[in-house]
């Protein structure tokens, strides 16, 4: 028979690993509860003791060699690579400069570290030029991920003087027409975003009406009698993890629960029904007539991976 007692009396696990925020910290073959939160994302020394971690000082990366390599060009903490995919670095010490090229590796959990800069050619310098003239950014052989994170600094300036916020995965089947049309084409793109919000929230409004009223249906108080005393923003979490995604906060607006939750590098905010976590408002455009009330909070995550794959994504309100 196995002595549990050896078991325990086992020295824990002294491990460098990062932290960039939640409560786990996940390894090649298995994940960690974070006994307690560092104050900021970085690499810790961490005392881990079955599945329990707890961070120590603050450490210096190791070596990322056994980790997949990922090349791309550096904008505003964000990786732009093959195929306009950006994705944000984490860890990134001391900032490149807009456009360098740059170097990452995926950890385990999906999230790209910061590894280093690489050189710089001619055409990185003239990138930062045209985009500081606002001109269109024509030079010939320019890589198309370059040409894709020129067109996002780009939109990010216009979007800044306008007033309008978008997240990258609205426009990015935009960035290369941006690119090549300036500011000019970079307005278009963002003043047809805000027509397709405006009339969403139209739209949203009319089925709002409606979800009121079905509010005082029965069904809906019986099930909200039964959730009394249960932690709402904790069932609204697992809704969230299980899909893959992260809830970030929750609030209760009357019988109506908003939560703000990230996915995909992209943070989101819906309006669900507290007791059911039927959709209310999904936050991102459905379709014309949208039909928001077809959704649960755990079904949510997917229409929006589906939205973010097709080129689709619009979002309507921004936390």
């Amino acid at each position: 028979m196995v002595d549990y007692r050896k078991f325990l009396a086992q020295p824990p696990d002294q491990l460098v690993l990062p932290w960039l925020g939640g409560d786990e910290l996940v390894l090649a073959e298995r994940r960690l509860t974070v006994v307690r939160r560092p104050e900021r994302p970085g690499w810790y020394e961490w005392t881990v003791h079955g599945r329990a971690a707890t961070p120590g000082a603050a450490a210096t990366a190791p070596s990322l060699d056994a980790l997949p390599k990922v090349r791309g060009w550096f904008s505003h903490g964000r990786l732009v690579r093959e195929g306009a995919v950006i994705e944000r670095v984490w860890l990134v010490d001391d900032e490149p400069n807009q456009f360098a090229p740059m170097i990452a590796r995926r950890w385990h959990s999906g999230a790209l570290l910061f590894e280093s800069a690489e050189f710089e050619t001619e055409v990185e310098d003239l990138a930062r030029q045209a985009l500081a003239r606002s001109a269109p950014f024509e030079v010939k052989g320019t890589p198309a991920p370059l040409r894709a994170a020129w067109g996002l600094a780009l939109l990010e300036r216009v979007g800044d003087d306008r007033g309008i916020q978008f997240a990258p995965a609205e426009v990015r089947h935009h960035l290369a027409d941006v690119a090549a049309g300036g500011v000019a084409r970079a307005e278009e793109v963002l003043a047809a975003l805000e027509a397709e919000r405006e009339q969403s929230r139209r739209e949203l409004e009319a089925l709002a009406q409606v979800w009121r009223q079905a509010e005082l249906k029965q069904e809906v108080e019986q099930a909200r009698q039964a959730r009394r005393g249960v932690d709402d923003f904790q069932h609204a979490r697992l809704a969230l993890a299980a899909a893959g995604a992260l809830l970030e906060s929750a609030r209760l607006r009357g019988v109506q629960l908003e939560v703000v939750f990230e996915f995909r590098d992209t943070r989101f905010v819906a309006l669900v029904d507290e007791a059911t976590l039927q959709v209310i408002d999904s936050g991102i455009c459905l379709g014309h007539p949208p039909r928001d009330d077809l959704l649960t909070l755990d079904s949510l995550p997917g229409v929006i991976a589906e939205a973010m794959d097709t080129d689709a994504l619009v979002i309507l309100r921004h936390p």
